[in-house]
């Protein structure tokens, strides 16, 4: 994985290169894929329903997103500016998205032991959860990196330092994942806000994700500092930046409003005071 971080950090020669690092994007894929195959035999095992083959092709997609972006396939983007643009929107944005809709709490807690589920439902319940998977905290968390990253001497110093910015995209897959799941994943989350709140956090996050791309391009001549990129270049990253991250931010947007209806038509109840998932430690109550 170093090396790949490594690869990821130097883009080689355009061409050759990027056809020679399809193995790395199959190696990252199959490293995140394959413990989700394992869940999911598990939980056909121990679950009277089977695991909907869409969530597994929603993780695989997610995965392999992950992949093409932790490797030197993104060579064939000549402009470093862009190349680095879309690498930060597939991990912080895209992949995020078929991550989380992949349900993988809910995978787990329908293939662990009884012991493992009371384990898992421990950890949600925890205030240090409860604070970190807020909405709130999760965009401060999504955007300030942005604004870290393009507004501060950070995007020079990740470009000059490989563990900088293996740490960065880290960052950025980590973030992403947290954002897209407080906000529209499909997982069990105790004491979620309702959807109104959610939606109200993903158009407030969309828009500072906007302005910062308006005013990266209005100020390309000196952003980011000590980036060392042309004036044309940044502002194609800027317009990637805001372009890609609108589509990405209706994708979510999408996904949150469809779980809505999908848990409405199961429980009108339920969504009227904002519930979000149950279950119990023994995972009776467990959807995916």
């Amino acid at each position: 994985m170093t090396g790949v971080l490594a690869a990821v950090t130097h883009h080689g020669g355009a061409g050759g290169a990027a056809g020679a690092a399809w193995p790395q994007v199959v190696l990252v894929a199959a490293l995140l894929a394959v413990p989700y195959a394992v869940g999911v035999a598990r939980y056909r095992d121990r679950m009277p329903r089977a695991w909907p083959p869409w969530r597994t092709a929603s993780w695989c997609a997610g995965a392999l997103l992950v992949g093409v972006a932790m490797s030197p396939v993104l060579a064939v983007v000549p402009d470093p500016a862009v190349r680095h643009m879309v690498q930060h929107l597939l991990l912080g944005m895209l992949a995020p998205l078929g991550l989380v809709l992949a349900a993988p709490v809910t995978l787990l807690l329908g293939a662990a032991s009884p012991r493992g589920r009371r384990g898992v439902a421990t950890v949600l319940h925890a205030p240090a959860v409860r604070v970190l998977t807020h909405p709130v905290t999760a965009a401060l968390l999504h955007v300030g990196g942005l604004l870290a990253l393009y507004l501060t001497p950070l995007y020079a110093r990740a470009a000059a330092d490989p563990v900088v910015h293996a740490v960065v995209l880290a960052h950025f897959l980590l973030a992403g994942c947290l954002f897209a799941w407080a906000v529209a994943g499909p997982d069990p989350a105790p004491r979620r806000p309702g959807v109104l709140p959610r939606l109200v956090v993903l158009v407030v996050a969309s828009g500072v994700h906007g302005a910062l791309a308006k005013y990266l391009y209005a100020h390309a001549d000196r952003l980011p500092p000590g980036g060392g990129h042309t004036v044309a270049q940044v502002e194609a990253a800027a317009r990637w930046m805001y372009y890609g991250g609108d589509v990405a931010e209706v994708l979510l947007a999408v996904a949150l409003l469809a779980g809505w209806y999908r848990v409405r038509r199961r429980s009108p109840a339920r969504t009227a005071v904002g519930g979000s998932g149950q279950f119990t430690a023994h995972g009776s109550q467990i959807r995916a």
